[in-house]
């Protein structure tokens, strides 16, 4: 790890002035920062320790809206009884993340921003990675291993895939990102604030230098007490996801008024299923149409050999993930 300067700002202004420095990088919670300094794959010049900045670490479950300061614990929101009340999805999401050690250290703004786990990105033994380096070339789409990436939102110069849980339940419910920056305060979207990788895949995020997350905010709607977080992955304990949903459904009878289905471990950004949802908006979910609505929200992958089993094993977290949303809507498990 090369030597670096580290800077702990007292307040946001003097960290949005700090991080705007070229060769800064911001750190928050630091789970992913430091082990990414560890193997080399970031050098910054400085950090920029935003971790104690006050105001920013709390949240609150309002009667239309729960807003995130970008400073709270996973581990807080995840284990909060309010939280698991009403939006089951947030909570499942942050509590199948991460083990409990990383948990109580990472900050939801940091999680939303994590860094794809690509083994061509993350080992430096590998020459191609056009996320990494730019213009080097990809070393997944030159014969390399590619179980572990994307067959939703790919390019031809990067298939790397987006490894975050808390960020699919975000977007399959409208949540939006507050910021602040050199240029003031905006309010993004959060289905605008991740790019798609196209010719640039070492552009990731909207956002400009200097500019930090400060809050998430997620409208409060039927569908998001209805709602469940499935994870397929190949071990039990705290591994990435190989296919999961977010879901969550608001039922008028037998007839599905609203839906929401947030795909994770298979795109390179975080994605939505809006055909899926289209699907099932005006009819029955049942264990038929929840199986249709997943073979749906897959029919567009465009897998590598590697990735291909994602399709099959997606469709099959989407049912499942659909069906147990369902059971909510009457406080079943």
């Amino acid at each position: 790890m090369d030597n670096f300067s580290y800077y702990r700002p007292e307040s946001l202004s003097d960290a949005i002035d700090a991080a705007r420095v070229e060769g800064a990088d911001i750190l928050a919670g630091g789970t992913t920062m430091v082990d990414l300094m560890k193997i080399g794959v970031r050098e910054p010049e400085a950090l920029v320790d935003i971790t104690g900045l006050p105001g920013l670490e709390g949240y609150e479950i309002g009667a239309d809206r729960i807003d995130f300061g970008a400073l709270a614990r996973m581990a807080d929101v995840a284990s909060d009884d309010a939280m698991k009340d009403a939006a089951p999805v947030l909570t499942e999401s942050l509590w199948k993340a991460a083990s409990p050690q990383l948990r109580h250290a990472a900050r939801l703004g940091g999680n939303i921003l994590q860094r794809t786990r690509c083994p061509y990105f993350r080992d430096t033994a590998y020459a191609q990675c056009n996320k990494r380096d730019p213009g080097s070339g990809c070393a997944a789409l030159d014969g390399g291993l590619t179980n572990l990436h994307a067959i939703f939102g790919g390019s031809d110069a990067c298939v790397a895939m987006y490894p975050g849980d808390f960020a699919q339940a975000l977007i399959a419910f409208d949540a939006s990102v507050s910021t602040q920056g050199p240029g003031g305060t905006r309010t993004i979207p959060f289905d605008q604030l991740h790019v798609l990788p196209g010719d640039t895949p070492q552009v990731e995020t909207v956002l400009e230098p200097g500019e930090i997350v400060t809050g998430i905010t997620v409208p409060v709607i039927p569908a998001l007490k209805a709602s469940h977080y499935l994870k397929a992955r190949d071990r039990e304990s705290y591994a990435f996801a190989s296919a999961s949903a977010a879901v969550g459904v608001e039922m008028d009878g037998d007839t599905v008024r609203d839906v929401r289905i947030g795909l994770g471990g298979v795109a390179s950004i975080p994605w939505r299923a809006t055909e899926a949802e289209e699907f099932l908006k005006g009819g029955p979910l049942t264990e038929d149409t929840a199986r249709e609505a997943g073979r749906i929200a897959f029919a567009d992958a465009t897998p590598l050999e590697g990735s291909a089993y994602k399709i099959p094993l997606g469709a099959d977290v989407v049912a499942g993930a659909l069906l147990t949303a369902k059971s909510r809507m009457n406080g079943g498990e």
